[in-house]
């Protein structure tokens, strides 16, 4: 079984960088890569940046060029870094972990979730 679990959210000023981390334990076969996502109250989940399994990384609109998206080699730690931040940025961010590439190009399917951590930017 596969757990996820975020840390390192937190407030932050607009401009500001800030780097949120997930934990990863466990693994399962039908794993082919990670992914970054987030969602505030009353909208849907956005995919912002994913890494497959052989390194290649994606990102969305949104986030490209503020943002990057690893892991460590054992892939137990993957982590968003986050520059340039905009309230627009504020955000519950999850992890995630499943079966295609990018997550959400499944709809995040098959995959296994985080509990999510806050970020909040202020102006």
């Amino acid at each position: 079984q596969v757990q996820l679990r975020e840390s390192g959210g937190g407030s932050v000023q607009s401009g500001g960088s800030l780097t949120i981390s997930c934990a990863v334990s466990g693994w399962a076969y039908d794993i082919y890569s990670m992914a970054w996502f987030r969602q505030t109250p009353g909208k849907e989940r956005e995919g912002l940046a994913a890494i497959a399994r052989d390194g290649i990384t994606i990102y969305e609109d949104s986030v490209k060029g503020r943002c990057t998206i690893s892991h460590n080699n054992a892939k137990t730690m993957l982590y968003l870094q986050m520059n340039s931040l905009k309230p627009e940025d504020t955000a519950m961010y999850y992890c995630a972990a499943g079966p295609c590439f990018p997550l959400w190009a499944c709809s995040g399917s098959g995959a296994y979730w985080g509990q999510g951590t806050q970020v909040t930017v202020s102006s």
